[in-house]
């Protein structure tokens, strides 16, 4: 019986969300050297996705991209570079949406299987993504110091809402997530 599917999904860390701007995620910096010990410490390498806007901004997305009219970045803009080291054999995914789950990430992590999420941001991108996978029948496991939000108190709220979705969801400290592993 071989072991169920155990994936590293790197969520959003692109420079639209890590230089000064509507979007920055004050922890971002914190979060980087997080991601890089659980990227190194994984079996597979880790999904590494993107959010680049599309440009049409259909239905409601017009009335979001009038509120933050600074990140109407053209899809080929450097602002929405990953700014991590993503190696060559890393999966990268772009989507256009807050979530990230879809037929891309399900062919890479098999139902039964679990998401380790990290990234930004927690109360957006890493929330939406922790709920599709979920109602996909995925384990998730929010990896608390590996992820930012827009504040300290966005990411304490969101972190508590998801913890209300065990077992499905869980919320680990890189370190209790080493620990896991170990046993």
């Amino acid at each position: 019986m071989t072991a169920p599917v155990r994936r590293l999904v790197v969520i959003d860390m692109q420079r639209a969300f890590e230089e000064a701007g509507q979007w920055q995620v004050p922890r971002y910096a914190q979060i980087v050297p997080v991601i890089e010990r659980l990227a190194a410490a994984a079996s597979e390498p880790p999904v590494f996705t993107r959010f680049v806007r599309d440009e049409a901004e259909t239905g409601s997305w017009d009335a979001y991209y009038r509120r933050w009219h600074e990140m109407r970045f053209p899809a080929g803009s450097d602002h929405w570079d990953i700014t991590m080291d993503v190696p060559a054999e890393a999966p990268v995914i772009d989507k256009p949406t807050f979530g990230k789950w879809g037929p891309e990430l399900a062919a890479l992590v098999p139902e039964g299987g679990e998401l380790l999420l990290a990234g930004v941001a927690t109360d957006c991108c890493v929330l939406a993504t922790a709920l599709a996978a979920v109602d996909a029948g995925r384990f998730v496991t929010v990896v608390s110091d590996a992820c930012a939000a827009v504040s300290d108190e966005a990411q304490t709220q969101t972190l508590s809402l998801l913890g209300l979705l065990a077992p499905m969801c869980q919320i680990l400290t890189s370190q209790e997530l080493a620990a896991r592993q170990a046993a």
